[in-house]
C-alpha cells in the first residue's frame, strides 16, 4: 500500500526579496514523499510552499493541514492512486497542497527520477526559455541586476515595480533601453497590484514609452470592473495574475476571462491548484485567443522543476516563461537544473539532492 509522509524545509534567501506586498527573508517549503514500501528506493516528492500575503493556503493551520492529509492518505490503504483525483481528496483551500500531491504521484509513476513527464524539456533535448527576473529594491540594487541579465544574455526581462517612486522606475526603464532596443530585448513589468485605479492610466501612458511589453496586474485584484476598463483602454498588455488566485470554479473562470478580456493570464500552479487547474485555464485562455505564460512562485528547486516540466508539455519557444533556477536561496535543494543564455535547462542526468 503507499504511504504518504512529510518534511519541511526553511528557504533563506541571499537577499531581502521585496514586492510591494512587503519583503521576504524566508520560506517554508514542505515535502510530500510518497513511496510503496515493496519499493522504499522509489520515492515521489512533491512541494507544496505557500505564499505569505498571496497564497489562500498560507496559515497557520497548513502544518495540521499537512498532518491530516498524510493520515487520511495512509487510512485509505491505497494500492494505487489516480493523479486526477488528487484536487477532490486535498479540497480546493489547498492549492499548494494539491500541486504537491499531483507532482509527488506523477513521480511516483515515472521511475521517482523527478522527470514527470516525457517531453523535450525532461529528456534534456530542448531548454525552456525564461525572462530575468529584477527585483525591487533601491535603484543601485535594480541596476545591478540589470546589467547581471543582460551580460548573462537574456532577451526577455521581467522588473517588479510599485515600491520605489515611479520616476526612478521610469529613469530605470530609460536606462535599459539605450542599451538594448525594443528589437533586442522584451521589457515585462510587474505591478503585483501596486498602482491605485485613478492613477494607473497615466502612469500606463508613461510606461509605453519603453515599449513594454506587458505589464502583470496593474491594480489590486478584485476590482474587475476597474480592470476591465483597463484593460480596454491600456496601451500596453495586460496579464492577469493575483485576479485569477482563489478562482476555482469554472463558470467562475469562465466568466472573469470574459469580463475582463485580458491579453494574457499568468498561470502559478502552486497557487492556482496543481498540474490539472493550469492545464484547465491554459484551454479557456487559448479558446479566447488569450496568451499565457507559466511562472514558478518562490518555490525551491523540487517544486520549480515540476512548473517547468508541466511547462515543457507546451510548445512555448521564442516566449519566455517565469521560470528561475532558484538562485534565490543560499540553501536549495540541489537539483540538474541550469540556465544558458536565458534559458531552463534540465539535465535528466544529473544529481538530486533529496529533502529530508
Amino acid at each position: 500500500m503507499l504511504r504518504l509522509r512529510f518534511t519541511q524545509h526553511a528557504l533563506r534567501f541571499n537577499f531581502p526579496a521585496r514586492t510591494s506586498r512587503g519583503a521576504l527573508a524566508e520560506h517554508v517549503a514542505w515535502y510530500l514523499h510518497l513511496h510503496d514500501p515493496a519499493y522504499p528506493a522509489v520515492v515521489g516528492i512533491g512541494e507544496a510552499a505557500p505564499l505569505a500575503g498571496l497564497s489562500l493556503d498560507y496559515t497557520p493551520a497548513f502544518p495540521d493541514a499537512i498532518a491530516r492529509l498524510c493520515e487520511r492518505f495512509n487510512a485509505g490503504a491505497f494500492a494505487t492512486f489516480p493523479v486526477a483525483d488528487a484536487p477532490a481528496f486535498v479540497g480546493l483551500g489547498y492549492p499548494s497542497l494539491v500541486f504537491a500531491l499531483e507532482t509527488a504521484l506523477l513521480d511516483l509513476a515515472r521511475g521517482g527520477h523527478r522527470q514527470l513527464y516525457p517531453n523535450a524539456f525532461s529528456r534534456g533535448a530542448e531548454a525552456l526559455p525564461i525572462n530575468g527576473l529584477v527585483w525591487m529594491g533601491d535603484a543601485p540594487f535594480m541596476r545591478e541586476q540589470i546589467q547581471q541579465k543582460l551580460a548573462a544574455g537574456y532577451s526577455c526581462l521581467k522588473l517588479k515595480i510599485g515600491s520605489l517612486d515611479f520616476a526612478t522606475e521610469l529613469a530605470l526603464l530609460a536606462e535599459i533601453r539605450t542599451v538594448a532596443g525594443p528589437e533586442q530585448l522584451i521589457l515585462r513589468v510587474d505591478a503585483n497590484g501596486a498602482f491605485a485605479p485613478a492613477e494607473a492610466p497615466a502612469k500606463l501612458e508613461q510606461l509605453a514609452a519603453f515599449h513594454v511589453h506587458s505589464i502583470e496586474q496593474p491594480i489590486a485584484a478584485g476590482q474587475r470592473p476597474a480592470l476591465a476598463a483597463l484593460c480596454r483602454s491600456s496601451p500596453i498588455p495586460i496579464a492577469l495574475d493575483e485576479e485569477l488566485i482563489g478562482v476555482t470554479d469554472p463558470a467562475e473562470q469562465a466568466a472573469l476571462l470574459d469580463e475582463v478580456r485580458p491579453a494574457y493570464i499568468v498561470l502559478k500552479p502552486t497557487l492556482l491548484g496543481g498540474h490539472a487547474a493550469t492545464r484547465h485555464w491554459i484551454a479557456l485562455a487559448e479558446a479566447r485567443k488569450i496568451g499565457w505564460w507559466i511562472t514558478s512562485a518562490l518555490e525551491s528547486n523540487i517544486g520549480l522543476n515540476a512548473v517547468a516540466q508541466l511547462t515543457g508539455e507546451y510548445d512555448v519557444q521564442g516566449f519566455a516563461q517565469g521560470l528561475g533556477t532558484g538562485q534565490l536561496y543560499h540553501n536549495n535543494i540541489a537539483a540538474p537544473l541550469s540556465i544558458e543564455r536565458g534559458a531552463l535547462r534540465f539535465d535528466p542526468d544529473g544529481p538530486w539532492e533529496s529533502p529530508t
